[in-house]
């Protein structure tokens, strides 16, 4: 059985109406969308303090796509040719053909269809071409933004994971969100 990590060699670009999602780079720096305290908000991370950050962010996923582990698409606008954000695949298990969607978007973007847009593709991507199952998503029960996200894309709230996970330093509900493949294949005919 091939691995999830198999189906990114070579690293696949992928596109939307509106943008191209593809690796990363460091030319993506000046434009890289975690120095906005806003945009962290509701992330693990905290907002980058320096660019040296984000160089170390970015030294970290060139390390990734060198040796084939999975790491984050880079959303470029189509139209700018600049990056708004990333996606990617978190905590794959191959065995029960499962992945859990990561994303995150620069505030300029926000509330403009463009998230819902590339995780239709990711979700779609992950059941026609890597062969998953099921693809899960979580966010803060606090994040409205991404909650709607997930059902516009399709995903099914599951219900919520209190006390889950300790995002800077406290520990959080969060709400679960996921899509099944023959949900999915019903969907789309």
């Amino acid at each position: 059985m091939k691995t999830i990590e198999s189906f990114l060699e070579p690293f696949p670009v992928l596109e939307t109406e509106r943008t191209i999602l593809r690796p990363l780079t460091y030319d993506d720096l000046d434009d890289m969308y975690c120095v906005v305290p806003a945009v962290s908000e509701f992330t693990t991370w905290d907002a980058h303090q320096s660019k040296e950050d984000t160089k170390a962010f970015l030294d970290f996923v060139m390390s990734r796509y060198d040796v084939n582990l999975i790491g984050p698409w880079g959303i470029e606008d189509k139209h700018t040719k600049r990056l708004i954000g990333s996606c990617n695949y978190l905590g794959c298990d191959s065995d029960n053909r499962r992945v859990e969607l990561g994303y995150v978007l620069s505030d300029q973007y926000w509330n403009q269809g463009y998230m819902t847009e590339v995780v239709k593709r990711i979700i779609q991507f992950g059941f026609d071409e890597v062969g998953l199952e099921r693809i899960q998503a979580q966010c803060l029960v606090k994040n409205t933004g991404s909650a709607k996200v997930l059902e516009k894309a399709g995903m099914q709230f599951e219900g919520v994971l209190r006390k889950y996970m300790k995002v800077k330093n406290e520990l959080q509900d969060l709400k679960m969100y996921a899509i099944v493949k023959e949900d999915f294949n019903t969907c789309v005919k």
